[in-house]
């Protein structure tokens, strides 16, 4: 039997880091309200549109109520754009 632990054991007790929840939060064709957010991503995978901001981490809000529309621009470039309400 071993008298002492193996090197390391102890560090591989500890438990993992929960995620971070990243990932879109709506999708096409869903009404949201100003504010809400929409995606929440590392890097700008998904660019604003019309009616959308970003964040300074990169994550996309609705700057004034409507619907969302999804749309591919070039070379796998991806926009989410608001329709506003009229």
């Amino acid at each position: 039997m071993a008298k002492r632990k193996a090197a390391g054991a102890g560090a591989r007790q500890k438990t993992t880091p929960r995620g971070k929840r990243l990932g879109l939060k709506v999708n096409h064709g869903q009404a949201v309200k100003a504010g809400q957010i929409l995606v929440r991503q590392r890097g700008s995978t998904y660019h604003p549109g019309i009616n959308v901001g970003m964040g300074k981490d990169y994550t996309l809000y609705a700057e004034k109520p409507g619907q969302v529309e999804f749309s591919n621009v070039r070379k796998g470039k991806k926009k989410v754009s608001i329709v506003a309400d009229q």
